[in-house]
């Protein structure tokens, strides 16, 4: 397909601005010798991605390039859900844009979607085709459509990309079973446990109850396997360049559908080196910032989102650091402001969080948070000793408490959550539970009790809203859904009740969304009202950092937002009982006259300087918006 001169010399000018990085990146992985031929090879593929890329899709790389802050921008909001869960299918995902706009969604994360094994597939994790949707939920024609009317109707399309393994049933795989070396070499193949055996020494295990161990036997390739998570998903070998090769095209094929964003799974996995955990080694990054490359040259609206749930000193690595900085991942997950959110939640003190929060490294100002509540996955207690003795805790036992509280076996405790691989070895017990039911609103049924957990619920959001970034909401806590009593129903979800927290949506509950009377009607609202606010407040833009502020109070967390508009203060209070803030901390930054953004109005502080949350309040404090 010919292409005019002018859309040549653009495609020119990328590679010139881009091939340094690329070759760079090359040299790191493969050796200079290598490195040019490969560049060669992937420019290449770009330009022919480029030359097929939709006239539609050229002209939103032209508006993300004169707009590259459109991830940071405060009006962006997020919603994640599976497919068939939400919508049934594509189509009918389609038909619920409405409903996505009523609540604010910009960003919209369809959960793993691309054509799995057969059978149980650790969720759609487990891919045999990246060119090929699940047949029950549509075809490549319906995922490029609904990309489409998305990016009509303002919202833009996020998808999983697996790229630490593959299913074994997947075509790479099939060939090396049946004796073809080239696909072998995808693999991490060992003839006996000699090697294997060594590298178990420093690997953990990600899912030690039903996949203990990181290789399988495969009787049909008669070859020890590298499976990090289960025996049916087999590690793929990136040291072999070919392997980076196949999923450049991938990437390509995918942003050509008119997806903007992909999600790359277990991405701290993919490089091996003996005598290490195999988790986060520093050619993760050079793997990255070639695809990145490959992506910027050929399709450069497309954005990277990195899936590492690692140490925050690591994980700011995958924004971009050092010479990787700009030429890596545009988002990722804050990890430790959820379970942060939430051991607040369970011990009213803000003082572990605000310890915490406070000493992470700081992002750099060109990438942006994901902020959540809550996901598709389990919640793990990665809480670190040094942080707890930091404020005189005990990391081990304060782990435990949070997984007692959760799962309602602490006294007093009001949550409903499932206890998910609990290791007894190391005490070890994550989390599973809708929002509804680990705030306690799925089983309040008093006024009070309704009232207190719609409480806990707001404020958990309000944080994760004004942090900066985007925050996501799980499907079905828009609703204020429980867990589903029947996860255990559905063939292959026996052993894993995360499935509890990811509820088919109830349909006729979002019938009462817009009436306040009901709790599905108070939880739609006040998250599509923190949308709404969100998006009218510069303030939330993510290149500006949110910094605790010392604790007055144990049970207030303060965080200021130094915007160049001006300063914006929030204030939690994460106790059941009305709290106290001094109103000088507030004016000395700034505010004399502090509007809440959320409640639409002034706060005053009493006679003695003091400004009072009531329960599970939250603000959002800005210049009074008439001061001027």
């Amino acid at each position: 397909m010919p292409v005019s001169a002018d859309r040549e010399e653009l495609f020119e000018l990328r590679v010139e601005r881009r091939r340094r990085d690329l070759v760079e990146a090359l040299e790191t992985l493969y050796g200079h010798d290598a490195a040019l031929p490969l560049a060669d090879r992937l420019v290449g593929l770009a330009h022919e991605a480029f030359v097929q890329r939709p006239h539609d899709l050229h002209v939103l790389d032209i508006r993300r390039s004169l707009q590259p802050d459109w991830l940071q921008l405060p009006g962006m909001v997020g919603y994640a859900a599976y497919t068939e869960r939400f919508a049934d299918n594509l189509r009918g995902v389609e038909d619920k844009i409405p409903y996505l706009r009523e609540l604010g969604v910009t960003y919209l994360h369809l959960m793993p979607l691309l054509e799995p094994r057969v059978g149980d597939n650790d969720g759609g994790y487990a891919v045999r085709d990246y060119r090929a949707v699940r047949s029950d939920l549509g075809t490549v024609d319906d995922l490029r459509d609904l990309a489409t009317t998305l990016r009509e109707n303002g919202m833009s399309l996020v998808l999983d990309l697996v790229l630490n393994h593959v299913a074994r049933e997947h075509d790479w795989a099939v060939r090396a079973r049946a004796g073809e070396k080239h696909y072998q070499d995808y693999f991490h193949v060992y003839p006996d446990r000699t090697q294997p055996d060594a590298y178990e020494r420093t690997l953990p295990e990600v899912f030690p109850d039903f996949a203990p161990g990181n290789f399988s036997w495969d009787e049909e390739l008669q070859q020890w396997v590298w499976t990090t998570f289960n025996a049916w998903q087999w590690d793929l070998d990136w040291s072999n360049p070919d392997v980076l090769v196949e999923f450049a095209e991938i990437i390509l094929f995918l942003a050509n559908l008119g997806v903007e964003v992909l999600r790359l799974d277990a991405i701290a996995f993919l490089w091996k080196r003996m005598g290490t955990t195999c988790q986060n080694e520093p050619e993760v990054h050079a793997v990255t910032q070639v695809l990145k490359t490959v992506a910027r040259i050929a399709c450069p609206a497309l954005a990277f989102k990195a899936e590492a749930i690692v140490a925050p000193h690591d994980l700011v690595q995958y924004l971009g650091a050092g010479r990787h900085h700009g030429k890596v991942s545009d988002l990722a997950y804050h990890n430790t402001l959820m379970v942060q959110i939430w051991s607040m939640l369970a011990t009213a003190d803000a003082r572990l969080a605000a310890h915490t929060l406070e000493r992470l490294p700081r992002a750099p100002s060109s990438a942006a948070w994901i902020t959540y509540v809550r996901c598709h996955d389990d919640i793990g207690w990665a809480i670190t000793d040094e942080d707890t003795s930091g404020v005189g805790l005990s990391g081990y036992h304060h782990r435990r408490f949070l997984s007692d509280w959760y799962s309602g076996l602490f006294p007093g405790s009001t949550a409903h959550g499932l206890v998910f691989q609990e290791n007894p070895a190391t005490g070890d017990r994550r989390i599973s539970g809708t929002t509804a039911a680990l705030t306690g609103l799925s089983a309040a049924g008093r006024p009070d009790e309704i009232d207190d957990a719609l409480g806990r619920f707001f404020l958990t959001h309000a944080i994760v809203y004004a942090w900066g970034g985007i925050p996501v909401v799980w499907s079905g806590d828009e609703l204020g859904m429980a867990n589903d009593p029947d996860w255990a129903a559905e063939q292959g979800h026996e052993t894993d009740n995360r499935w509890a927290h990811r509820p088919r949506l109830d349909w006729r509950r979002a019938e009462q969304r817009h009436d306040r009377r009901t709790v599905a009607g108070r939880v739609f609202s006040g998250l599509a009202h923190l949308a709404g606010v969100r998006s009218s407040l510069p303030h939330l833009h993510a290149s500006v950092r949110s910094e605790v502020l010392p604790v007055e109070d144990g049970g207030v967390l303060a965080i200021v937002r130094r915007a160049p508009i001006g300063a914006m203060v929030c204030l939690y209070n994460i106790t059941p009982e009305t709290r106290p803030y001094p109103a000088w901390r507030i004016q000395e930054l700034g505010l004399p006259e502090p509007w809440d953004a959320i409640s639409e109005r002034l706060v005053e502080p009493d006679a003695d300087g003091s400004y009072w949350l009531t329960p599970y309040a939250a603000w959002w404090l800005i210049e009074r918006p008439d001061a001027g």
